[in-house]
């Protein structure tokens, strides 16, 4: 499959079965807006940056709960997180999901505000692919970040919902400080496209950086 960085939390995965585009931001995030089509949107939660269904053409099926779901053979699973440390006292709940194609998991982790519970790895089950925010203040912090990917053990790290040149005045941190003293290979991929098959996957945790 191929994975493509489309900035913020938002990723177009290319599969033999479909489409998927997750989190889709509005034209008031300041990233390049790309024509996104699909087959399958999947939206973390109800916040501007997250929920631009309609700038998704191909008339796809969107996904936002929990629970199983299935479409054009995709399964998709939601499991329901805090997108603060207060139980979503703050900023509400989020929906993380696990997609399968491919003999690959993927899992989403949104907006993530918090460490998840024995609980939530449970539902969440095994990851191949595991795409986290590392830029805090909205999300879980760097630190935070680490330790999930720690419990979670999965085999290529991707990290999303960090500050870069196009939102330079977010409070959120640079993906470094989650890079720092990271005790996993660090892969930098020259482009914002990765090609990912199960064949493919490194044995161990690696860290995917995609060019933005």
């Amino acid at each position: 499959m191929e994975i493509e960085y489309n900035g913020h939390a938002c990723f177009t995965i290319k599969t033999s079965l479909g489409t998927i585009v997750t989190d889709p931001f509005g034209e008031d995030i300041p990233y390049p807006i790309k024509e996104l089509t699909a087959d399958i949107v999947t939206v973390s939660h109800e916040h501007f940056d997250h929920n631009a269904v309609k700038r998704v053409k191909g008339n796809p099926y969107v996904v936002k709960d929990i629970g199983e779901h299935t479409y054009r053979g995709i399964k998709i699973k939601g499991t329901k997180a805090s997108h603060d440390k207060s139980r979503g006292a703050q900023r509400g709940q989020i929906t993380i999901f696990t997609m399968e194609a491919e003999s690959l998991r993927l899992c989403h982790l949104g907006d993530l505000g918090e460490i998840l519970s024995e609980a939530q790895l449970k539902d969440i089950g095994e990851v191949d692919i595991l795409f986290i925010p590392v830029g805090g203040f909205y999300t879980i912090e760097p630190d935070e970040a680490k330790a999930v990917v720690k419990s979670m053990n999965p085999k290529v790290v991707i990290p999303m919902h960090y500050k870069t040149n196009y939102v330079k005045e977010w409070s959120i941190k640079p993906v470094d400080e989650f890079l720092k003293d990271i005790p996993y290979p660090v892969k930098k991929i020259e482009s914002n496209k990765v090609e990912i098959t199960k064949e493919t996957l490194p044995k161990s945790t690696e860290v995917y950086l995609l060019k933005i």
